[in-house]
């Protein structure tokens, strides 16, 4: 039988603030807003991927225009 890999884990909203480095209310307003990737478990809970939350993360990056 083949090997397959176990899923990522989800996380939590604080643990999401945490690794996102914002506050669980900002979180929790992407959220309202429909503006980061989610899933919503059992209707209330909010969990989250880290590997959707680190492709998010890269739409606000900012080359700064160092040369070298």
């Amino acid at each position: 039988m083949p090997v397959t890999a176990s899923p990522e884990p989800f996380i939590n909203v604080k643990t999401a603030a945490r690794y996102l480095c914002v506050s669980p209310s900002l979180v929790y307003a992407h959220v309202e807003r429909k503006q980061i990737p989610h899933y919503r478990m059992m209707g209330r809970a909010i969990r989250f991927r880290q590997s959707e939350l680190a492709e998010w993360l890269k739409q606000f990056h900012v080359d700064g225009g160092i040369r070298q």
